[in-house]
């Protein structure tokens, strides 16, 4: 739920916020970090998330690290144990991109009541593209024509949606959404062009 944006390396702040969240802190910190591969932490964002599974529930640790060259997403998962591993374990995923990749950073803030004037968002919507994931929504195309039945073929959309995170005031606290804007005003800096 922390961000924080700075000129200079912002290691401490993050891991105080990792161990903040109380959610496996040294392991969570040891793949951030690990990902982060020795470079400074310019922003960061630690969103913790309760998930539903089935009849579980179950936690969720996402960590962005903006360094000087690379956006690094962590997701940090706990497992009740499996086949393979019969105790309870983690599983962090982390995912390095190069800032010169990232070819779109889209915010979508939802303001409540905006005719009372700028007042802080309510909820936030991050969603970075570099390419690696589409989205194509297809539908059949018409015209206007009520009495037309020619196939007009179809139309759509093409979307980059590699990653999307959404926070809001009500389920993550005001400082949470003010955080992640900070982190996509960051980010949004470092990949200008």
């Amino acid at each position: 739920m922390r961000s924080k944006s700075t000129d200079t390396d912002s290691s401490a702040a993050l891991r105080e916020a990792i161990h903040r969240t109380g959610y496996y802190p040294d392991v969570v910190a040891d793949g951030v970090f690990s990902a982060a591969g020795g470079e400074d932490v310019v922003s960061f964002f630690v969103h913790h998330e309760t998930t539903f599974d089935h009849d579980e529930v179950r936690r969720h640790l996402t960590v962005l690290l903006l360094t000087p060259t690379r956006l690094v997403i962590a997701h940090t998962d706990e497992h009740p144990g499996d086949d393979l591993l019969p105790e309870p374990y983690t599983s962090t995923t982390t995912e390095a991109v190069m800032l010169s990749a990232i070819r779109t950073v889209v915010v979508t803030r939802m303001v409540a009541n905006p005719t009372s004037g700028v007042a802080p968002a309510a909820e936030a919507v991050l969603t970075i593209g570099w390419g690696a994931v589409g989205r194509i929504d297809l539908e059949p195309a018409g015209c206007s024509d009520p009495q037309c039945d020619a196939d007009h073929g179809y139309t759509g959309t093409l979307a980059g949606d590699d990653y999307n995170l959404r926070v809001s005031a009500a389920a993550e606290g005001q400082d949470s959404v003010a955080g992640l804007l900070a982190f996509a005003d960051a980010l949004s800096a470092r990949t200008r062009g």
